[in-house]
Order: structure tokens, then C-alpha cells, then sequence
């Protein structure tokens, strides 16, 4: 399934967020408003805004009510990615330089905060209070799944349990809070909104598993950056987390994944390592369950073409390319 296909429905929405980013990242310093427009300009999936429009348009909402809230979640999205590249170095993103690349830190740091405070400035428009606290609560998690991650590097006694913990807080509280703003924001009622946050929540763990799974496995260009960051990094993914146990030459692994200063060579070794005992099988196995759990959460939600959309959401997230 083509990836533009499932933005048919909202094709024309997701046009006037990506007019509206554009206009709200215009700053009064012309380095910092080039810098943000650059990172508008690199492009993305823009997944955030469209399950919140989708999730509106669920409960029959206009764009024009959804519109401050979709850019917003986006902005946020955006500052996190501009200041995870600051802390992992990476010289691309999307196939672009990065704004740690082009412009350095410390504009990358000011970069982001900047994102987030407009982020804010947009939420201050609701005047329902559900809305600025999810995203407050979240915005904390996300940052503790940071941590997270950073505290846990090279750590390869990390469990499964530990994994999942991480992954909800840095990539599924967003998507799921987009799901449930969108229902919010649009006036739903409570089980509505309750089912599109547990589907945001479950599609959101798929996503990010089968990121992983990318990372290992996709052609770099189609994926705008080279394979094996995590492993480069010292984070320890679903795949490796199964190869760890069952790769019949695991104390080769052991060697490579806890190697800090890995060659090319030695990450395409454990990358094959992890593939030859079937780790991304089982990784795309459990993704798979999280989908299936967030198809059921989309059938209680009303018919139409929105539900529908999101439904097939779930089957592209499981065999997307990047």
C-alpha cells in the first residue's frame, strides 16, 4: 500500500498544516527562522497531525477547530528530533543535513526550544483544560523516555519489560495523545476518546518497534540516514534484545553490541547475527500484536472513512519501507 494513498483523505488538510508550520516557525531572527524552516522543509510522515485530524474528523470536527492543535503536536515532534540529533551527533536526517550539521549546537538547542514554545502559544488557543495538560504530562514522560535511553546505553541485561517502558514513553505517549487531543478537541464523548488514545497508544509501541527493525534492515537512502545508528550508539533494540538469548553465537554478540567504538564492518556482523537467529521475525511478530490491538480499537470507533483510515493505517505501519 502506497504511503500517499492513506493521506488521501486528509491530503488537503495535511497541505494547510504544512502551510501553517511554515508561517509559525517564521521568527524574528533571520538565522533561527531559516534554521526552523529547514527542518520544516526536510519533509515527514507529518503522523501526529494527521491522527489528529483523523480522529476530529471521527467525531464529524472541522479542520479549522483541529488546525492549531495538529501543528502544534507536530512542533513538538519536531523540537524532540532537533534536539535528539544535537545529542546523537547525526550529520543527516531525511536525507538532509541536520540543523546540528549545518548551523551546530548550540542553534540546534535554541532551535528546538523555540519549536516548543510555539508549540505552546498554539495550545493556549483551547480553552479546554484537558488539552495543555496531556500535553504537559507527556512532554514529561517523553523527556524521562530520553534518559531512559541515554542511562541504558550499552546495557545489555536490558529486558523486554524495560524496552517496552522506553519506547511508550519516547514514541507512543505522542501518537496517542494526538489521537486523543483530536477526539478532545473535536467534543467527543468519553469511550471515543478512550479508544482512539489505547489505538494511538498500541499503533504508536508498533511504530517505533518496526523503526527499529528499520534500522537494521532498510535501504538507506529510502530511509535518508545509514543503518545501524542504534547499535552505533549503544542502544539496544527488540531484535538484539531476542538475539541476546537465542543467537547460537552469543558471546560474539555480547562482543559486538557492547563494543563502543564499532566499525562499519562489525555492526553489518551483528545486524547479520541478529537476523540469521531470527530477531527481526520476532520483533515484527510483536509489532504485529500491538496492531492488531489498535485494529480492534478502531472498529468500536463510528463508521466512515476516517475509521477506515485509520484501519489501514495499521497494515502499512507493519510493512513500510521507512
Amino acid at each position: 500500500m502506497k504511503e500517499l494513498a492513506l493521506w488521501q483523505e486528509v491530503q488537503a488538510d495535511l497541505q494547510q498544516v504544512e502551510a501553517e508550520l511554515l508561517r509559525q516557525v517564521d521568527a524574528p531572527d533571520p538565522v533561527l527562522s531559516q534554521a526552523a524552516r529547514h527542518l520544516v522543509q526536510a519533509g515527514g510522515k507529518r503522523l501526529r497531525p494527521a491522527f489528529a485530524i483523523l480522529a476530529a474528523r471521527c467525531c464529524g470536527a472541522p479542520l479549522e477547530r483541529i488546525l492549531p492543535l495538529a501543528v502544534a503536536l507536530e512542533m513538538i515532534h519536531m523540537a524532540t528530533l532537533v534536539h535528539d540529533d544535537v545529542i546523537d551527533a547525526s550529520p543527516i536526517r531525511r536525507g538532509r543535513p541536520t540543523v546540528w550539521a549545518r548551523w551546530g549546537q548550540e542553534l540546534s538547542l535554541h532551535t528546538g526550544d523555540y519549536l516548543f514554545a510555539r508549540s505552546l502559544i498554539l495550545v493556549a488557543t483551547y480553552d479546554d483544560p484537558r488539552i495543555p495538560s496531556v500535553l504537559a504530562s507527556v512532554s514529561v514522560k517523553m523527556v524521562q523516555g530520553e534518559i531512559q535511553q541515554m542511562a541504558a546505553a550499552f546495557d545489555l541485561d536490558i529486558t523486554l519489560r524495560d524496552y517496552l517502558d522506553r519506547i511508550y514513553r519516547k514514541t507512543a505517549l505522542l501518537i496517542a495523545a494526538s489521537c486523543e487531543l483530536g477526539a478532545i478537541a473535536a467534543g467527543a464523548d468519553t469511550a471515543t476518546i478512550r479508544h482512539l488514545r489505547y489505538y494511538g497508544r498500541n499503533l504508536g509501541l508498533a511504530f517505533q518497534i518496526t523503526d527499529d527493525v528499520l534500522d537494521m534492515v532498510a535501504d538507506p537512502e529510502q530511509l535518508g540516514k545509514p543503518i545501524g545508528g542504534d547499535l552505533r550508539q549503544g542502544v539496544i533494540t527488540l531484535p538484539a534484545i531476542y538475539a541476546l538469548q537465542a543467537s547460537p553465537k552469543k558471546q560474539k554478540l555480547i562482543y559486538l553490541l557492547g563494543k563502543r567504538d564499532k566499525t562499519q564492518a562489525e555492526i553489518q556482523e551483528a545486524i547479520q547475527l541478529i537476523k540469521d537467529c531470527g530477531g527481526i521475525k520476532y520483533a515484527l511478530d510483536i509489532a504485529e500484536g500491538y496492531l492488531e490491538r489498535a485494529r480492534k480499537q478502531a472498529s468500536y470507533l463510528p463508521p466512515g472513512v476516517a475509521r477506515d483510515t485509520l484501519t489501514s493505517l495499521t497494515y502499512y505501519i507493519r510493512t513500510r519501507g521507512f
